[in-house]
């Protein structure tokens, strides 16, 4: 019986073969990877990655989904919400230090997905995600560019990030409204010390409003936090380099 997508799951299910095998070559798997796929959906990826990995496991909310890939002796599957998932026991469970993860992830979640895999990234080699195109440009935006945003700051301090393919609305069924591309994600090797939630809080309200200058918005949060040093407040919040954002928390911290 053929499976309908259902909305509710933001489902859009791969089927260019051209396109997967250019996403599996992107994503390189070898044998004995612990390797984690977000959504395998009708196993479009799922095969040809199990093919080259030996096993893999998979995590699928559907649970018309979730009992057709049981039926797969070379698949684990856990059946869950994904933002449910903790990836750092999922680790420890397959007794590995580390899990390479991928999938096409829910255009309607992929953010919360992306901020809860940065809470485990300490147990992660790499990502490769389906996401909307986009998304994938504000991931990836650099400074003083209309794309660069909240996400391209709270993302690159932490990782590496390519855009590595295209993938068009036809290579989908039922094809989505937007234009697809592949993102590689890699956790820096030596990632700034810093305290995250404290980070976080802070390039919010730097990006709250964005087409004011930062005197406005972060400025007065600053003076909250006791600042006394000094930062260029005369920008706008995209004008700022990753760099500075994390410099100037880190100065907070001391």
């Amino acid at each position: 019986m053929k499976h309908i997508a259902r909305k509710r799951f933001g489902q859009h299910f791969l089927t260019d073969g051209a396109i997967i095998d250019a996403i599996v070559d992107a994503i390189s798997p070898q044998p004995g990877d612990a390797m984690v796929e977000i959504g395998p959906g009708l196993a479009a990826l799922t095969q040809p990655l199990v093919e080259r990995l030996g096993r893999l496991t998979v995590i699928e909310l559907d649970r018309d989904l979730a009992v057709r890939l049981r039926a797969h002796a070379q698949l684990q599957v856990v059946e869950s919400d994904v933002l449910k998932v903790d990836f750092t026991a999922l680790a420890s469970q397959l007794a590995v230090p580390r899990l390479r993860v991928v999938g096409n992830l829910p255009y309607n979640i992929s953010t919360p997905i992306l901020f809860h895999l940065l809470d485990h990234v300490n147990v992660v080699q790499d990502q490769h995600f389906m996401l909307q195109k986009e998304v994938i440009d504000r991931m990836v935006a650099r400074p003083a560019t209309s794309d660069y945003s909240r996400l391209s700051v709270m993302l690159q301090w932490r990782y590496a990030m390519d855009n590595v393919l295209f993938v068009p609305p036809e290579s989908f069924d039922p094809p989505p409204r937007v234009d697809s591309a592949i993102v590689r994600m890699v956790p820096l090797s030596e990632p700034p010390a810093i305290d995250v939630a404290r980070f976080s809080t802070m390039v919010q309200v730097a990006f709250s409003q964005r087409r004011k200058i930062l005197r406005n918005t972060l400025g007065r949060w600053l003076e909250e936090q006791g600042f006394e040093g000094v930062f260029d407040l005369q920008r706008r919040a995209e004008e700022v380099p990753v760099s500075e954002y994390v410099g100037l928390i880190q100065t907070l911290r001391a």
